[in-house]
């Protein structure tokens, strides 16, 4: 895959884990949210290496499901410490979105949990996939 896609992925799980929490699909929204932060986070890695494919499989390290070490591999850090220390509004919704997992898939979620991890991704000022957006 390569950068644009993984930015046009993200933007489909987006509406996918709308469509979801909308039909009452909880848990599978919740897990679409955090998936979509994955992407963006992926498609940020992507622009980091001057490159528009994502890495080849062999490099393991950038197959991970892990958002704060997908952050790291994307060398967002400094610009993250900035965020969080100037909006607290994203600081509450990166502790939302930071404990999602590949794992979450296995796991009941309800309507207040797909609702929270939604808007944390969503939230058109201070959302992480907004912030996301501005670095990939």
């Amino acid at each position: 895959m390569n950068r644009t896609e993984f930015q046009s992925l993200a933007a489909e799980r987006l509406d996918d884990a709308a469509a979801l929490l909308k039909a009452g699909r909880y848990a599978c929204a919740y897990y679409i949210s955090g998936y979509a932060v994955e992407c963006a986070l992926k498609a940020c890695i992507a622009r980091k290496m001057n490159q528009d494919e994502f890495p080849p499989k062999d490099a393991a390290k950038y197959y991970v499901h892990d958002i704060p070490k997908l952050l790291d591999i994307a060398g967002l850090g400094s610009a993250f410490a900035k965020e969080v220390s100037q909006d607290a509004a994203f600081r509450a919704n990166w502790a939302v979105v930071k404990d999602w997992s590949e794992e979450s898939r296995y796991q009941s979620r309800q309507q207040q949990q797909a609702q929270e991890m939604l808007d944390a991704v969503n939230d058109f000022q201070h959302g992480v996939l907004r912030w996301l957006r501005e670095n990939w």
